[in-house]
């Protein structure tokens, strides 16, 4: 396989047309494929300059996709920073839903163990704790172990 940026080009558009991606995820997903560095973060440069790849673009889109998948706000952030998104761009999305993840988490609550509202101690730290795998914070957690989608 020839290493030039023509070929490197056609690598990150390959990738690119299956889904959006983070630079850093293609610069890796790239690097390991052989390329050498230098030239994979010029052929990124441009396709960011040409928009063909955008952080922005993303970010929206994987928040998206996990937040209709039923992850909270700290499992999105976490998942985030290792595919190398900055933490400026990832808090500005984030907050955007910041009204939604309280009621996220209880539409997870309700989807696992029914609309009924936990009565014992034992019952809600059980689903809390599952909420919390999810990466819900504790106050969205308590939201959703304390209320009903009736409510």
């Amino acid at each position: 396989m020839a290493k030039t940026p023509r070929s490197i080009r056609e690598a990150a558009m390959d990738y690119l047309s299956r889904r959006e991606h983070a630079t850093h995820e293609l610069f890796q997903k790239l690097t390991a494929k052989g390329y050498e560095a230098d030239d994979v973060s010029a052929a990124l440069q441009r396709l960011n300059d040409q928009n063909l790849l955008s952080d922005e673009r993303f970010t929206e889109a994987f928040i998206n996709q996990r937040f209709n998948r039923g992850s909270g706000p700290l499992k999105i952030r976490a998942e985030l920073r290792q595919k190398g998104v900055s933490d400026a761009m990832i808090g500005a999305f984030l907050d955007e839903r910041e009204l939604k993840w309280s009621e996220s988490a209880l539409a997870v609550r309700t989807r696992k163990y029914g609309s009924e509202i936990p009565s014992d101690m034992k019952e809600k730290m059980r689903q809390s704790r599952f909420l919390q795998s999810r990466g819900f914070s504790s106050e969205q957690t308590r939201y959703a172990v304390s209320h009903s989608e009736f409510d």
